[in-house]
């Protein structure tokens, strides 16, 4: 067994990782490694063919790939930085040991000074969401889809229904629409849209394709492939309401019903987990509650733009860095961040501050659609910043600049808030 030694592990390989590594290196970290079990670099990237990304992180409009390789261009030639493809990690001890495997190098035993986590997130399947009726040949998740469809130029049928109105459901029902396929519909159990409003447009309106909104399936029809659907509508409670049942003649039925950040490794850890992100609990370093173990991208939460992912992730590369050259500040003030009405979730939950204060972002989503509303940061019973928002949804995150003049004004605790009737 091959027994190694690195400043920095980064497990992933896809933008949070490669932004990772690129703020580390900038930060003065020597010796980076960045393990990756598919066969490139890039991660969900380089599947998404569409445009769209980079308008924050890069200020232009860039396809999945074009992304990916802006990212690679930033390692690119930095001795610094080595890269492992094709090599699955199988463990993470507590020592920072790390246990990979490839085909190439065999079994390995890899210690880190600090570790970074950016193993991105998974698909919900037919089984988490218990669909009745048979078990036939054409039912897709959206993103195993897109990989068949834009990687390796398959159809996966041609008369298609698509159940969950995620970003990735709303893209692929465009992308098969191009590929000469039916969509039938898009059918949606929440009465919103969980996708970014501008794929609604592009994707569903521009297309002529239905849109269901409280609608679920309740039994796939066919022995050896799909046949059809049965749907109905629901109630305020998501149950199907009896006598609103119909079918949907389909021979493939595409599932878009939500991400799991891919933790297995941190829960293998013990981090400490939130039950509502999934992901790691983090500072705005975004260390977790291990020292020397960071976590960053879509393994933390579900983010909506790649941009917000290498924006984290270059959080996470620098304080990793910082930790390695031991120049990380020791006087640090904890503030508890918790969410208060209308806000579902909040990123991070915790603020380490130090005496001078410290410029913090706070990413969050609501609960539910809102519109013209104002959200508020309370800390110590006085709202210390505020704003104005139009509309927000349960789709998009809400992104908020804190300046370090306003974190040294913070007590103990922070609330963020929604407040009516602005």
């Amino acid at each position: 067994m091959q027994e190694l030694t690195y400043d920095i592990v980064i497990i992933g390989g896809g933008p949070a990782g490669l932004s990772a590594a690129y703020s580390a290196y900038k930060n003065g970290a020597d010796d980076i490694l960045i393990i990756e079990r598919d066969f490139e670099l890039g991660g969900i990237l380089q599947q998404c063919i569409h445009n769209g990304f980079g308008l924050h992180h890069f200020k232009e409009e860039l396809t999945g790939p074009g992304y990916a390789q802006r990212c690679l261009e930033l390692i690119a030639n930095k001795p610094e930085i080595t890269t492992m493809v094709d090599t699955m990690v199988l463990d993470i001890s507590t020592e920072k040991k790390v246990l990979a495997v490839s085909p190439k190098e065999g079994l390995m035993k890899i210690t880190g000074k600090t570790i970074i986590l950016t193993m991105g997130c998974r698909e919900r399947t037919r089984g988490a969401i218990r669909i009745p009726g048979e078990r036939p040949a054409g039912v897709f998740t959206a993103g195993a889809a897109q990989r068949m469809v834009n990687m390796v130029g398959y159809l996966p049928g041609h008369k298609i229904v698509i159940l969950g109105s995620g970003d990735i459901g709303l893209i692929m029902a465009r992308r098969m629409s191009l590929e000469g396929c039916q969509v039938q519909a898009v059918l949606e159990i929440c009465p919103f849209s969980n996708g970014l409003t501008r794929n609604i447009v592009q994707c569903l309106q521009d297309y002529d394709i239905p849109l269901l909104l409280a609608h679920t399936i309740t039994k796939i029809h066919g022995k050896d492939r799909v046949t059809g659907i049965t749907v109905a509508k629901v109630d305020a409670k998501m149950q199907p309401i009896a006598g609103t049942e119909f079918d949907i003649e389909c021979d493939t039925l595409l599932l878009s019903v939500g991400l799991i950040p891919e933790n297995e490794l941190s829960r293998g850890l013990h981090l400490e987990m939130h039950p509502l992100t999934n992901g790691p609990i983090v500072d705005q370093h975004r260390t977790t509650s291990m020292s020397g173990v960071y976590a960053a991208g879509n393994v933390v939460h579900v983010h909506d733009l790649v941009d917000f992912v290498s924006e984290e992730a270059e959080i996470a590369g620098k304080f990793a860095a910082l930790e390695v050259k031991g120049k990380l500040h020791n006087d640090l003030r904890k503030i508890k961040v918790k969410t208060g009405e209308g806000i579902r979730t909040c990123v991070p939950q915790i603020l380490d501050i130090p005496p001078e204060g410290e410029a913090v972002k706070l990413f969050m989503r609501v609960g539910a659609p809102e519109r013209k509303v104002k959200l508020e940061i309370l800390s110590a019973g006085k709202v210390i910043q505020n704003k104005i928002l139009p509309v927000a949804k349960p789709s998009e995150m809400i992104a908020v600049d804190i300046s370090a003049e306003n974190t040294k004004l913070m007590g103990s605790e922070l609330i963020v808030r929604l407040s009516r009737g602005v």
